[in-house]
């Protein structure tokens, strides 16, 4: 599964906002300048995570967003599927009706679904806070001789 701009450009920014400790509104501008996304892109992104309650607007000088919660409390899957983007790697919609003609499932539909529900599921589990303080650093494995 590859995930889109959307859903990366979100995470990025969001990531970048709970860098600043919340101590002031952050600018669009700055998030734009430091991350290398376009202004009118994180604009509909941040529409859409206003939205769903995931950050706060300020208007006037000094305005700008703040994350709505700590980022400890706001896990990754709720940033990506705030912008709209799926978290499914099946090409069919799901449930009873298939990707192929006449609606048959493909035969590694169940595959691709459980590995979608793991994505999700870890997704879920990391918070803005794990990226932030980089808790999510590779492990390193030693090998036995």
């Amino acid at each position: 599964m590859r995930l889109s701009t959307k859903g990366r450009y979100a995470v990025m920014a969001m990531v970048d906002l709970a860098r600043q400790g919340g101590e002031r509104a952050v600018c669009l501008a700055e998030i734009a300048e430091r991350q290398d996304i376009s202004l009118s892109y994180l604009e509909q992104l941040f529409a859409k995570l206003r939205r769903r309650g995931l950050v706060q607007s300020a208007r006037g000088p000094g305005g700008g967003y703040r994350l709505a919660r700590t980022a400890a409390d706001t896990p990754i899957s709720e940033i990506v599927l705030a912008v709209d983007e799926p978290l499914k790697v099946i090409r069919c919609a799901g449930g009873a009706q298939g990707c192929l003609p006449g609606g048959v499932r493909c035969a590694t539909h169940d595959l691709w679904e459980a590995l979608g529900r793991q994505i999700h599921q870890f997704l879920a589990s990391v918070s803005l806070a794990d990226v932030v303080d980089g808790r999510l650093a590779p492990e390193t494995t030693s090998k036995a001789a």
